[in-house]
Order: C-alpha cells, then structure tokens, then sequence
C-alpha cells in the first residue's frame, strides 16, 4: 500500500497548492491513501470546517491537527462528528473530537491514524508515549490494522526520534511535524517502522515558517510584539513523505521525501 503524509498546511498558500497538486499526485503516485496536516490550513492557524473540507475534496482521506487545534473555536463544534479529522490524542480526557480513528483506503484496506502532541518546549500536556501505545495495542499493526501512520506533532526532534523507536516494528509511519522545516532523516528502523523527522510544511517556503518576514524579525529583534503574524502567500512547496508498506505485516518497505513546486528542490517525481 503506498501513503502520502504531508506536513503542515499554511494559510491560503497552502491550500490551493494541495487543491492543484495533490489530485496528479494521486495519480502520479499510486496513492492509496492520503493523510495531511491541517491544523495551520485557516489563516495560518487552526482549521475551519469550510478548509478542512476543501482538503478531503482534493484527496485527504485524513486530516490532522496539533498544538493550534482549537485556534478556530468553530473546530469545537464539528469535530465531534468528523470521523477523518484528528487532534493529539495525549489532551486531557472530556477534549471533544478523537486522537485515532482507523479509515478505509481505496484498496480497501485498514489504516489507522492516531496523533500525539510533544512534551519538549510544548505546553504541559499528558504523556503521548503511553497514549499513543495504547491506541495501538487495541489496534495491532497485522491484525486490526494494515498500516498505522503517527503524526507526533513536536519541537524536538529528539522527542519524535524516541517516538519512532518505542513504536519500530508497531508502526508502518512515524513522522513529525510543527516545526515547518522538512528533515531529510527519513529511513527505515530496525524493526520495520518507516522515520522522519520533520515532514515540512506545504506553505510559502520565502518566508518565516509560512509568516511574512517583518513580525517575526521585529520580535527577534525587540521583544515586543507589533502586530499579528500574517501567513506569507507565494508560490507554495508541497512537503511530506511517501511510504509503502507490505501488504503482510503493514511495515515500511520504502520511504520517500516530496518536496513539489516552490523554492525548495525538488524530490520525489
């Protein structure tokens, strides 16, 4: 089965690149299944019901979030009846919406997805180790399962490394995002379990993290807040990963970088 994650859709940039890209993509690729991270889609934070919809009509069939999941306080109300969008799953329990949900593919076949949200330089939060082992214990990779995909949505690269080898040859993916920069650490564990730190972000690379450069600066530099950070709006980079996986055991058996249109280079077509 082969599965593409992307990073961190930002802003209005972001999402009309999915919209024009990711349909040939699908094509291009074989995709079987598609899984994006969404949670900076709406004005570069959070995600409104309206964009989290134009994502599954360009060929989510997953949508995830982070630490800015309910930065548009609409997500609150619709979450809870979205079986394809998921927030961390470590947030205190009563939190509306799932933190895994298991989704058909084209091809019939079982993924599940489930989302942790990092500890390292985050708010306090629940330990995402034990909740994410949990999921997956009441839903085996090769049993329940075809493949399982985390998004571990971190600052620290160190954190998403332990992730990925407390999870190798449990998981068929494990790869972060929320730093907005794509790693080019992807490989393949011991035990089978696809890594990368860092799947980037689908946004305007000509900027700082998706924002136009002068807040940022002037915060770095003084300290003091002048304005609100505004998503930058050139031409977008795609970034994410590409996996497949064995149709036996759901482990990796090849991954890949993307990195489409944009100022990066190009890797992966």
């Amino acid at each position: 089965m082969r599965i593409l994650f992307l990073g961190d859709v930002v802003g209005k940039t972001g999402r009309k690149a999915i919209s024009e890209r990711l349909p040939s993509l699908i094509e291009q690729l074989a995709l079987d299944f598609v899984i994006i991270n969404g949670e900076n889609a709406s004005h570069g934070r959070g995600l409104t019901e309206k964009h989290y919809n134009e994502l599954l009509a360009a060929g989510a069939d997953v949508v995830t979030l982070g630490d800015h999941a309910w930065d548009q306080k609409e997500t609150l109300g619709f979450i809870a009846r979205e079986q394809n969008l998921v927030r961390p799953i470590n947030m205190a329990k009563g939190t509306p919406g799932r933190g895994a949900t298991l989704v058909a593919a084209k091809n019939g076949k079982q993924v599940l997805i489930v989302q942790g949200l990092g500890r390292v330089f985050m708010n306090p939060i629940d330990c995402p180790f034990l909740a994410i082992e949990e999921a997956i214990a009441q839903c085996p990779l090769g049993e329940m399962a075809d493949a399982i995909v985390v998004d571990f949505h971190v600052e620290a690269t160190s954190e998403i490394q332990a992730m990925g080898h407390f999870l190798d040859g449990r998981a068929s993916l494990v790869v972060g995002t929320h730093t907005h920069i794509p790693t080019s650490d992807q490989r393949i564990l011991k035990g089978g379990t696809g890594l990368m730190s860092d799947a980037g972000m689908c946004g305007d690379y000509d900027s700082i993290i998706g924002v136009t450069t002068d807040e940022p600066l002037n915060r770095f530099l003084t300290g003091v807040p002048m304005g609100r950070f505004i998503p930058a709006e050139g031409e977008a980079t795609l970034c994410g990963v590409v996996i497949e996986t064995d149709d036996r055991s759901g482990l990796c058996e090849s991954i890949m970088p993307l990195r489409v249109g944009g100022v990066l280079g190009q890797v992966g077509l």
